[in-house]
């Protein structure tokens, strides 16, 4: 039997966390077409009569502009050192970039398997295409990587990817129970899903300015009462988060509600606030308070 750590690295936008939701058939990870849609590392856990895979979600990577920034890019390296192979999961519609040449320089120079994930390979058309980008890739790595070509989205080649991945993984038994699928509490997986639906029905600076904390989780055999805050860094932000009448955070909490329901399989009673914490992500105490703070050890 099999049993290891992956680490999904790449740069924002390129489908880690719908790789690993298709990959886990449930979704354990919000995703929005907005960078920065993941920001602390979450393990999924994937067990087959083979063996476990834990799969470790990373934020995308990019060049940090605030301390919130400094602690996603600690959050996708951390994650390097510990693991038994890498992903490295790049759009193969398109060559690589800077973005790529980043992360191949200064977190893929590293004794640790790495496979060259081709992801969004559907959007393109000629097949000579995806192969000179996927040149592009390979000119950015030392060394002779496997590749694997797929779509995250419709789950194409992802059996593939799971017979590679298992090559390069110790033998050992399961790291978790085998009824496991992520470490993530009912608050943690709260606080992302509203977060989530503030990305989808926001846009400019609001999504990056926001933070999510459940302040109260009351549960019970048949309905879940949840009191959670959204923080966000200007006066005007709160405004527009509250939408004319309220009308946009009731929007909010609908859809927050509606999808916790389907996850603790219950009713759910949600009562959203909206306060200002100023330029919250240049601020220490700030970060940690709202979970963004630095663990000691990926594993």
């Amino acid at each position: 039997m099999k049993s290891g750590f992956t680490a999904i690295i790449g740069r924002p936008n390129v489908g880690k966390s719908t790789l690993l939701n298709q990959i886990l058939g449930q979704k354990i990870v919000i995703t929005t077409d907005k960078a920065q849609t993941t920001r602390k590392r979450i393990k999924g856990i994937y067990t087959t009569d083979k063996g476990q895979i834990v799969f470790v979600d990373t934020p995308g990577v990019h060049k940090p502009l605030n301390k919130l920034g400094e602690f996603l890019l600690d959050e996708a390296k951390v994650a390097v050192p510990d693991a038994d192979l890498i992903l490295f999961l790049v759009d193969g519609s398109e060559p690589a970039g800077k973005g790529d040449k980043w992360i191949a320089q200064n977190m893929l120079q590293t004794d640790i398997p790495v496979i060259i994930v081709m992801n969004k390979v559907d959007k393109v058309k000629k097949l000579e295409k995806v192969e000179e980008n996927l040149i592009t890739y390979k000119l950015l790595l030392e060394k002779n990587c496997p590749v694997v070509k797929i779509s995250a989205r419709t789950g194409r080649n992802i059996d593939t990817l799971l017979k590679n991945i298992y090559k390069y993984l110790p033998e050992g038994d399961l790291l978790y129970p085998e009824d496991v699928v992520t470490e993530e509490s009912m608050r943690d997986v709260t606080e992302e899903v509203i977060r989530e639906k503030i990305l989808l029905n926001t846009s400019d600076e609001i999504p990056h300015s926001v933070a999510v904390k459940v302040d109260n989780y009351q549960e019970t055999e048949t309905i879940d009462r949840i009191y959670a805050t959204i923080y966000c860094e200007q006066k005007s932000q709160k405004g527009i988060l509250i939408g004319k009448g309220g009308s946009l955070l009731k929007k909010i909490g609908t859809e927050a509600r509606i999808e916790l329901e389907k996850i603790v399989e219950k009713k759910v009673f949600l009562s959203l606030e909206v306060k200002v914490d100023k330029d919250w992500r240049k601020k220490q105490s700030s970060l940690k308070n709202f979970g963004y703070e630095q663990e000691k050890n990926s594993r």
